[in-house]
């Protein structure tokens, strides 16, 4: 894919580029936000630019794709390249305003390189950025085509459960009365409100039901900031959605889904794969969701559950947790609290401890593909841990709430 030329030139840079790829990122959204102010306003994550998490995520994708494409260059890194796809369809960014970023990173780049920025290395990397990005316009203009369209709709609130303290269940139903296309359990949706102050605000929230129901379901957290500020979009649902409130829906999108081709569920000996699904806090929502889905289909393989949370109170969805749990014939559940285990009052056929997810007592039996969701520290030691145990790398999947900073930490 990147030709002989360009791969002796990025990896010959790649140690400058990606040196400094921070303050590229930094001054590349500095410039696109002066020049287009309304991207801020009504695209980007205004609380992940403040904290500077988006900068992080966008300079350790570039970082990774260029290392990946001088390792293997004939070869591209689907896996990555789907999950930013996904998310940005989810947002509903269009193939031209990758030429807006081009102008824009590639005038940051020279800012703070100078005359290290001669016209071969100019061209190296413009052979890598449009590598990517036109992967990903094929990779988007083809989720978009699945879904007819990037269409927004309206969906109104027509129930609402307070889980927790700070966290609350919201029940949709189109508002113009068409059915909506069904969804793949593991995946979200992106939600869109307009602010006091004017903005259109998204964020991505993971469905929280099974599929098949007329009626979609998301769980959403309250972010409470403390040293930083609050969450805007949840809070703003929090403090003002209620039932008879209409919100703006995308399609359902995520990469983070159960395997559906029979063959991919079946351990060598034809029966159906061991799966584990491990979540922590509000990462729990897409893992519910999937439970159900086991559950309904009458899934007959063995399932470990496992979940962490700060105590039984703060356990959003605990009770569906342990239900579909419960219907599986081979489940086997496991919840850690940090607090308050002794209080736990759940179902008899449900372990709980007092700690953080340990898998060291934990049978993971070979061929088991696991589905991780919750935060960055909980998925990287419990794969680590499954690893550990034997688990392929290839069978482990993940979903990452907010900016994928995996790849800004491996960067």
């Amino acid at each position: 894919m990147l030709s002989e030329q360009s791969v002796a030139t990025v990896r010959a840079t790649l140690p400058v580029v990606g040196g400094a790829i921070g303050e590229i990122s930094e001054r590349f959204y500095a410039g696109l936000f002066a020049a287009r102010p309304e991207l801020l306003r009504d695209l980007f994550n205004r609380g992940n630019q403040a904290a500077g998490t988006q900068r992080q995520a966008l300079a350790g994708s570039i970082a990774a794709f260029a290392t990946y494409l001088v390792d293997h260059p004939d070869d591209r890194p689907d896996a990555m390249l789907g999950r930013i796809a996904h998310k940005h369809a989810s947002l509903g960014v269009t193939a031209e305003q990758y030429a807006l970023v081009h102008e824009h990173l590639f005038a940051a780049i020279a800012d703070v390189l100078g005359e290290a920025v001669t016209p071969a290395v100019a061209a190296a990397w413009d052979e890598v950025y449009w590598l990517m990005a036109n992967a990903l316009i094929a990779i988007e203009k083809r989720l978009y085509e699945e879904r007819g369209g990037s269409e927004w709709r309206e969906w109104e609130v027509v129930g609402r459960v307070e889980e927790t303290a700070d966290v609350a269940t919201f029940r949709l139903r189109p508002a113009d009365g068409r059915p909506a296309a069904d969804f793949r359990a593991g995946q979200y949706v992106s939600v869109q409100v307009e602010l006091p102050d004017g903005a259109r605000q998204i964020r991505q929230y993971s469905l929280s039901a099974a599929p098949g129901s007329p009626l979609r379901q998301i769980s959403v957290k309250r972010v409470r900031g403390g040293t930083a500020p609050d969450g805007e979009v949840s809070n703003h649902l929090h403090a003002r959605v209620d039932v008879g409130d209409r919100l703006r829906v995308s399609a359902p999108y995520g990469d983070l889904v159960l395997v559906e081709n029979p063959a991919g569920n079946l351990a060598g000996n034809g029966t159906a794969a061991p799966l584990l699904l491990a979540s922590a806090g509000i990462g729990a929502t897409p893992i519910v969701a999937m439970l159900g889905q086991l559950a309904d289909t009458g899934h007959q393989g063995p399932v470990v559950v496992v979940h962490g949370d700060r105590s039984p109170a703060e356990h959003a969805l605990r009770a569906d947790h342990e239900a579909y749990a419960g219907k599986l014939p081979d489940a086997s559940v496991h919840f850690w609290y940090e607090e308050g285990a002794h209080h736990y009052e759940g179902g008899a056929d449900a372990s709980h401890r007092t700690g953080r997810v340990d898998l060291t007592g934990i049978a993971v039996a070979k061929g088991t593909r696991a589905y991780l969701c919750g935060p960055l520290p909980f998925m990287r030691a419990v794969r680590a841990q499954l690893i550990g145990k034997g688990v392929a790398p290839a069978d482990i999947h993940y979903e990452v709430f907010g900016p994928d900073l995996w790849l800004a930490q491996e960067s």
